[in-house]
């Protein structure tokens, strides 16, 4: 086993504990690389420090009030706090077999006899009685099935702080691609203005008889057209913020005043992100920490089978009272007392415990397969949003130079257009040009914070559980 992955299996408690059950654990965890193939531009520091509540790395307070808001109120995030009382619940129901169970019962009975003389006799009699019964866990069954249910505790646990990833995740991303709607709207309205007064130029030369019908009725057309993606972006808009209603648990237009209240702009990454070696990062995230656990539960589970092959000590006990009066029911003469010990085991079952085991196996096997698969889709998850992060920032650079040199060749247009030196065809091409990349600039802005966002929730998405 090289350093790389004891360094894994030292830190990451839940495969460690199962790790034991195997002769090879270099078949439960793959190979961990020593640092992050595209992490150039990102320094190497503290991940889980860095990760703390990620989305404030963004500045928007809008988002911050959001993102606590879905937190607060997701059904999901309810219904995964449930699934944690209820593993806890069937945890302590496993415990109580390790303990004594007690129980108690009384009674009365009458009775009526027919003497000779036809007169009828009655008599009660009353009862009391305890009974006790423990089996005494020689060879761990009971406690192996309580170690299965507190690993499932810490499976919940670690599934709550998925879904919690997940649905920040998911939120960040919607209302970034509702900022890029709402931008996309006000670039729309004024490039919407602009050809405004352009079709009105048009229309007073062809009024004054300088240019044909023809190039009015291309500026009154491209006018038009810029109008016809309004609705599309209001409708857009409309429903990305449903779709965070949603998200947070709440009704249509409830966040609506939330959402006025900040500036319609992207959310801007932070310029410089640390992140962890791959290790630290695949010792945080929930998705592998639920998969080591359950591993740890399937482990468990096959160890209280194997122990049914063997004997079982059972302890029963009884205290009890029987007497012609209620008042006698307490008196020492009555009282009879009893305990019994007795060992059970199998001896033919028809391979029903062998079956089980083997069951078992396969069982333990899908987990250590879903282990794998979680720690390899956490390091190419990373890599990915590496890839992204580095590649969009890339793209937009290139995009802001040449959405810039297009507004001021689109000025230039319009200005000789309205002086008279060029026509018409040369203004629109450059409207066009420059409408199609103030959206690719867009888009671009929106793909480099969605892919942070990625990059955020693959480094673990902000909650670690302690070693």
């Amino acid at each position: 086993m090289n350093f790389r992955r004891s360094h894994l299996i030292c830190h990451l408690a839940p495969f460690t504990l199962a790790a034991c059950a195997f002769t090879d654990t270099r078949s439960v965890t793959p190979e961990i690389p020593a640092a992050w193939k595209h992490a150039a531009a990102f320094p190497t520091a503290s991940a889980q420090h860095d990760l703390s509540r990620w989305w404030k790395h963004f500045e928007d307070p809008t988002l911050n009030r959001v993102i606590s808001n879905g937190l607060a109120n997701s059904p999901d995030i309810a219904s995964a706090a449930a699934r944690i009382r209820e593993a806890r619940a069937r945890r302590n129901e496993e415990a109580a077999s390790l303990l004594p169970f007690v129980g108690g019962a009384a009674a009365s009975n009458s009775s009526w006899l027919k003497t000779r003389g036809s007169s009828e006799v009655s008599g009660t009699a009353y009862s009391a009685n305890l009974n006790a019964s423990w089996e005494v866990d020689w060879f761990g069954k009971n406690r192996s099935r309580v170690e299965a249910a507190s690993a499932q505790i810490d499976a919940a646990a670690e599934n709550f702080h998925s879904v919690q990833a997940s649905l920040a995740a998911e939120i960040a991303t919607a209302y970034t691609n509702l900022r890029a709607d709402e931008t996309r709207m006000t670039v729309l309205r004024n490039i919407v203005k602009s050809r405004e007064q352009t079709a009105q130029l048009a229309t007073w030369r062809q009024q004054a008889g300088e240019t044909d019908s023809l190039e009015s009725s291309q500026a009154l057309s491209s006018l038009e057209q810029a109008r016809a993606g309004i609705p599309a972006l209001e409708q857009a808009i409309g429903q990305g913020k449903n779709l965070l209603s949603l998200l947070c648990g709440r009704t249509p237009g409830a966040l609506d005043a939330v959402l006025s209240s900040g500036k319609p702009a992207i959310p801007h990454p932070a310029t410089r992100l640390a992140i962890g070696i791959p290790a630290d990062t695949i010792r945080q995230r929930p998705d592998v920490r639920l998969a080591g656990w359950q591993l740890v539960a399937a482990v468990a589970d096959i160890r209280s089978a194997e122990a049914e092959r063997l004997p079982s000590l059972n302890l029963t006990g009884n205290l009890g009272v029987t007497a012609l009066s209620a008042g006698k029911i307490f008196d020492p003469n009555t009282t009879g007392a009893g305990i019994i010990a007795g060992i059970t085991g199998p001896i033919f079952d028809a391979g029903r415990i062998r079956s089980k085991i083997e069951a078992l196996g396969e069982v333990r096997e899908q987990a250590v397969q879903t282990y794998r698969s979680a720690v390899l889709t956490g390091l190419s998850e990373v890599e990915d949003a590496l890839i992204a992060c580095r590649r969009s920032a890339e793209r937009l650079e290139t995009l802001e130079k040449a959405t810039r040199l297009a507004r001021e060749s689109d000025q230039l247009a319009r200005q000789r257009y309205e002086a008279g030196e060029i026509d018409f065809l040369a203004v629109l091409d450059s409207q066009r040009t420059l409408l199609a990349l103030e959206d690719s600039l867009i888009s671009s802005r929106t793909d480099r914070t969605t892919a942070y966002i990625r990059l955020y929730q693959a480094l673990g998405g902000g909650w670690a559980s302690a070693s």
